[in-house]
């Protein structure tokens, strides 16, 4: 089933106060420190060149204070005093070894001093500017993707689950958590600081225009409230949210959940089956899971299938999903496939 973002008003977003507070992050790849000085080493050299290139380009327009032509070296000589904002006049070498010592020597000097001296505030600057650069073109591209509201053990579960079924999924996570934000970043995910529940940072992951919203917070009145936000928000997008207690499930329903995922009494119920059948618990994670082997997943039936019996139209088929509900075979009300209905079944990695 193709997903297509419904049209909502959007929350306004202020992208540079997003940058200023540190709450959208976009994933960029590290560039140690070594190569970032050699990097803006390496421009003050072409700018110098082309400076002297320029001069040299107009020697007709200077005139030297001996009365002699231009040469390069006097071109590049001016490029240097000029731009390194020393001045020129009062003290100037007048020989060629001079000169050439005074750009060989200290216009390093002078290019390593200005690095040191103002090269954290460019570094801020230019990272600053970077990042609004890339938030509004991310924003602006942003259809479609995974929010992830929680980055602890279920989130990260819950983000290796969404790549291993699609590598090239656009994933999202909200979390207030420094090291949480941090263990994303270093996936190269794009990360939101802030609470779910507060409708700024779920507008900061444009959640107007996700498929799908996880939510893996710990607390079940957290995830009430994340729930009920993010619907409010996303009319159209399928919210999936954990609890620890199914005391919580009627509420999240309730609240706009699509689906809802009870941690703690799902984990019991394998723990007690594991006592008289532990391979039933590895058959499950195996299931789960996209990697290898056979997994459970979900189709839309096709035109040709309307009218047809589910196990005519798929191998292992486990039951059929109508206006939501699932239904187990010999247990519908009609085993005859109708528009719109799906197919739960047991694929193999094969296909």
């Amino acid at each position: 089933m193709r997903f297509v973002p419904r049209r909502t008003k959007t929350e306004r977003v202020d992208v540079a106060a997003l940058v200023a507070s540190a709450t959208l992050r976009i994933p960029d790849p590290a560039l140690g420190p070594a190569r970032a000085i050699a990097r803006r080493i390496l421009m003050a050299v072409a700018a110098l060149f082309l400076a002297a290139g320029v001069v040299y380009l107009g020697r007709s327009g200077y005139r030297h204070v001996n009365g002699t032509e231009l040469t390069f070296l006097d071109a590049f000589y001016y490029a240097t005093v000029s731009l390194s904002t020393t001045g020129y006049g009062d003290i100037s070498p007048i020989t060629p070894r001079a000169r050439l010592t005074n750009i060989v020597v200290i216009t390093p000097l002078r290019v390593v001093f200005l690095v040191l001296l103002v090269g954290t505030t460019l570094s801020a600057l230019t990272e600053t500017s970077r990042q609004i650069t890339r938030i509004k073109r991310w924003r602006r591209r942003a259809s479609g993707h995974t929010v992830v509201v929680g980055y602890g053990t279920k989130g990260r579960a819950a983000v290796d689950a969404v790549l291993a079924a699609n590598r090239r999924a656009k994933v999202a996570v909200v979390d207030s958590h420094p090291p949480a934000l941090e263990a994303a970043s270093a996936r190269e995910l794009t990360t939101i600081a802030g609470s779910g529940s507060q409708r700024g940072v779920l507008a900061a992951a444009a959640v107007d225009r996700a498929e799908s919203i996880i939510v893996a917070v710990d607390r079940d009145d957290a995830c009430v409230l994340v729930t009920l936000t993010a619907r409010q928000l996303a009319p159209s997008a399928r919210i999936v949210a954990a609890v620890r207690s199914s005391s919580s499930v009627k509420i999240l329903k309730q609240c706009g959940a699509d689906s809802v995922v009870v941690s703690q009494e799902t984990a019991g119920r394998l723990l007690g089956v594991a006592t008289s059948s532990p391979t039933v618990v590895e058959a499950f994670e195996h299931l789960l899971s996209h990697e290898r082997g056979a997994f459970i997943t979900e189709r839309a039936i096709g035109a040709h299938e309307h009218g047809r019996s589910p196990i005519d139209c798929e191998k292992h088929v486990l039951g059929v999903v109508r206006e939501g509900v699932l239904h187990r075979l010999g247990r519908s009300t009609d085993d005859r496939l109708a528009p719109g209905d799906r197919l739960l079944y047991l694929r193999s990695d094969q296909g």
